[in-house]
């Protein structure tokens, strides 16, 4: 298992450490409901370092980008970002990712922890065009700040204006006594924030005077636990559950991702499936009784057969009901539709809800 800069921090802080990813991170520091009330009313702080970094230059960056990339990356302007998906060639998904816009010939790519080395060997597998590729994962740090009282909070620590920020906008400049720090106005919780992405020498000195900068607002490290709640409160797919290399954007709800006004890998195919129609989708969907749906639980229809597969589950801590995602016949995809969910030997009713769960 793989460190990250502050694993040692996390440790004297009373972190519980699992592996994950392929690294040792934090998952709960003081319990999951309270680290997730804390983001969702205030703000707290992640280290997410275990993410990749590939930094994408030269004259044909953006050529590749194009061809690999489910987004139209030609829209971006410099300092803004965009989430996109890598599809496979067989309908599937390599894995999902944010594209930020440095210059013209200059691209930094954010990909999942545990894709690191299938994504770089799957770009560098078609970079035909000779891109000049970098991986910058073992080199960089990232916190993600979230929270409603994140800007605020954060102000003192840099010159720019954090309020103003734009959601998928950054900006490079100074944080917290550092120079050249990406300040991303991204984030996985739903709450509002940034991601700082620095070099792993300068991230300790960063964190503390984060933690220092948010006392008088209640800040607190929060856990890998809290984020998967947090992020399935507003339906944002996982990589590995809610997609993977057998589901296809349009079918995971991603078509708006998926931009066929331009030539991409495997995109006449997930044309013709957007045009006929995918035969499953991805719903959310919110339990009528108490009950707490886990991933891989059956949904079963009012018969008892099976119709899909819960791909991520939890009881809400902001709102005390069991929620989850699956894919379903399309048929039932319509909020309203019942299904029900195999919780030992009881189909629990649920109700397909339209996403994010929760509306703030």
């Amino acid at each position: 298992m793989k460190n990250t800069s502050l694993t040692e921090t996390h440790k004297a802080l009373g972190a519980k450490i699992v592996p994950f990813a392929g690294y040792n991170m934090p998952v709960s520091y003081e319990g999951i409901n309270i680290e997730h009330e804390t983001v969702r009313k205030g703000v707290g702080v992640f280290d997410v370092s275990h993410m990749g970094e590939f930094l994408i230059t030269g004259p044909n960056a953006l050529n590749l980008i194009q061809k690999l990339t489910s987004n139209d990356a030609s829209k971006l302007e410099d300092g803004k970002a965009q989430y996109s998906c890598l599809p496979n060639d067989k309908g599937g998904i390599v894995d999902d990712l944010i594209v930020y816009k440095l210059s013209d010939e200059k691209y930094l790519l954010v990909v999942n922890a545990s894709n690191i080395q299938k994504d770089w060997d799957w770009i560098s597998t078609h970079n035909t065009m000779s891109a000049e590729m970098r991986n910058l994962s073992d080199n960089y740090s990232l916190l993600a700040i979230q929270g409603p009282k994140a800007a605020e909070a954060m102000q003192k620590l840099t010159s720019v204006n954090l309020k103003t920020m734009k959601f998928y906008t950054f900006e490079v400049s100074d944080f917290a006594g550092i120079k050249n720090v990406i300040i991303s106005a991204t984030g996985y919780t739903g709450s509002g924030g940034f991601e700082i992405y620095c070099q792993n020498s300068e991230v300790q000195q960063i964190w503390d005077k984060v933690l220092e900068a948010g006392a008088d607002f209640d800040i607190k490290p929060i856990g890998l636990a809290a984020r998967d709640t947090l992020r399935l409160e507003m339906g944002y797919c996982l990589y590995g559950n809610d997609i993977n290399d057998q589901t296809s954007p349009i079918e995971a709800g991603l078509g708006w991702i998926t931009k066929f006004s331009k030539d991409f890998i495997n995109s006449d195919a997930l044309a013709k499936e957007k045009e006929l129609g995918a035969k499953r989708k991805l719903i959310g969907f919110q339990l009528d009784e108490r009950g707490i749906p886990r991933q891989d639980y059956a949904i079963v229809d009012d018969n008892g057969d099976t119709i899909g597969s819960v791909t991520s589950g939890t009881m809400s801590p902001s709102m005390g009901i069991g929620i989850g995602l699956g894919y379903v016949p399309t048929r039932l995809a319509t909020p309203g539709s019942k299904i029900n969910i195999q919780i030992r030997k009881k189909a629990v009713p649920a109700t397909v809800v339209k996403l994010p769960f929760f509306k703030g």
